[in-house]
């Protein structure tokens, strides 16, 4: 069965309801959590209690089967008058569906993100004094650098790379499609014309940790993207590994603004106490590339580090804190194979380099990732529906992606990360490596399309932040 979004989307907010071969989500998932807790943190980027399962000794994490990220820009008179009104209006309608759902995975988690363009034109005074500043940037630059700024493009990153400028991003999560679809579409009715839409971006995440064939082989097969047949039957992602290792993944909190001594000066009682920085960025995958030109043994050295050796077929790969590489053991490799793994590479900027204390009194030690990833596989190409489909390229026929979102202290964080990925080390010494080739990482199988940093607030502040300080 071949589908194409053009026999479900009829544009504008028509899209928001509209399910397109996201429907089968539903029909091939095996189950869903139980019933939601109502008990709703602080941070709106944090989800409820997800399930946890033991894949090849290893704990992974379940996320939430559905995900949609819808962006807009703002279109409320600059006045506080309005602008109050429309922030009334937008905590409303998130405050009822808090009330009506609780978190997901079995209730509705909204994660509200805003970009530079919505400070810069309507809080610019208030952002000054409030933003978080990132103290580790700031010392480097020799200047006040804010944990939010703008995006950049980087070496690997093909030419025709969009650097967006949304004003605001919807980050809905949840095992159930229906919730998703409702409060996205009372979001856009009750707040009137606040908001004009400018893209609804979906997909899905579903191993096959409870038997039978898992979602992305499922909805690639569905789709007919070109080589959906290779992806082993119980792949968590399009490209065969788990990615949702609960060791690999930051544990509660950490990506907070707060949380890690140095990195903010948000502790004790910032503004942004309890938020975090968002990175949100669309790539599509050579799954056919893939799988017909790295064997088995490359994909894993490819994904990880070369030299590891791990059984044919294995998925689940630990990464535990003891396991995590430092700077020179990343050169050190570069230096005897000539390439470098995904996971290896990237470890010197996304793990911490040494044992840390919270400011909340907890322990970190050395190894601990921070970045806290939320990406999920997409059939987009490269949205489900965009307001300007001749500039993002958009077109009907599927193809296999990842809408990578991940939450960090701040947005110069992430960029440490992804230089990385491109061979910039975080002490500055670089891999000698071409950052496109396909001994770096798996650049080589990967192209991004857009990019955009966000902030996302605590949930007291998730509706128009600082409009209540003009």
């Amino acid at each position: 069965m071949r589908l194409t979004r053009r026999q479900f989307v009829a544009g504008g907010t028509g899209a928001l309801a509209a399910a397109g071969i996201y429907a089968l989500v539903d029909r091939f998932a095996l189950g869903t959590a139980e019933s939601p807790t109502r008990v709703l943190p602080s941070e709106q980027h944090a989800l409820g209690k997800l399930e946890t399962v033991v894949d090849n000794g290893v704990e992974v994490v379940v996320p939430p089967l559905h995900h949609e990220v819808v962006t807009a820009t703002v279109g409320v008179d600059p006045t506080k008058a309005a602008l109050l009104e429309a922030k009334g209006a937008l905590e409303a309608v998130l405050a009822r569906a808090d009330q009506r759902y609780g978190p997901a995975p079995a209730g509705l988690s909204v994660s509200v993100g805003w970009g530079l363009p919505y400070f810069d034109r309507y809080v610019s005074g208030a952002a000054r004094e409030r933003l978080p500043v990132d103290v580790r940037a700031s010392k480097k630059a020799g200047r006040r650098v804010y944990a939010l700024i703008d995006a950049i493009r980087f070496p690997s990153d093909p030419d025709g790379l969009i650097l967006e400028a949304n004003d605001v991003a919807f980050f809905f999560r949840s095992d159930n499609r229906d919730h998703i679809a409702t409060v996205s579409s009372e979001i856009f009715d009750a707040v009137g014309d606040a908001f004009e839409l400018t893209s609804i971006r979906r997909g899905f995440m579903g191993g096959g940790f409870h038997g039978g064939r898992s979602l992305p082989k499922q909805m690639a097969l569905a789709a007919g993207v070109p080589g959906a047949e290779l992806i082993p039957d119980s792949a968590e992602l399009f490209l065969g590994f788990t990615s949702t290792q609960k060791a690999g993944l930051g544990p509660p909190g950490i990506a907070n603004f707060e949380t890690l001594p140095g990195y903010t000066d948000q502790w004790p009682d910032g503004y942004f106490l309890g938020g975090t920085a968002m990175h949100l960025s669309h790539i599509f995958e050579d799954i056919e590339a893939w799988y017909l030109n790295f064997d088995y043994g490359e994909r894993v050295s490819t994904t990880f580090r070369p030299g590891l050796n791990v059984p044919e077929g294995t998925q689940t790969v630990p990464q535990d804190a003891e396991d995590a590489d430092g700077v020179l053991a990343v050169h050190a490799e570069a230096r005897r194979y000539h390439a470098v793994g995904h996971s290896s590479g990237i470890q010197p900027a996304s793990r911490l380099a040494h044992d840390v204390v919270a400011h909340d009194g907890r322990h970190f030690p050395k190894g601990t990732a921070v970045p806290q990833r939320a990406d999920f596989n997409t059939l987009d190409n490269p949205f489900f529906w965009s307001a300007r489909p001749e500039v993002d390229g958009q077109t009907d026929q599927p193809a296999a992606g990842l809408h990578f979102a991940v939450f960090t202290p701040t947005a110069d964080d992430f960029h440490r990360t992804r230089l990385a990925m491109d061979g910039i080390l975080p002490d500055g010494s670089t891999i000698p490596l071409d950052p496109r080739s396909r001994q770096q990482g798996f650049n080589s199988i990967l192209r991004t399309t857009h990019r955009q940093n966000f902030l996302v607030p605590p949930r007291r502040h998730r509706a128009f932040p600082l409009v209540e300080l003009l």
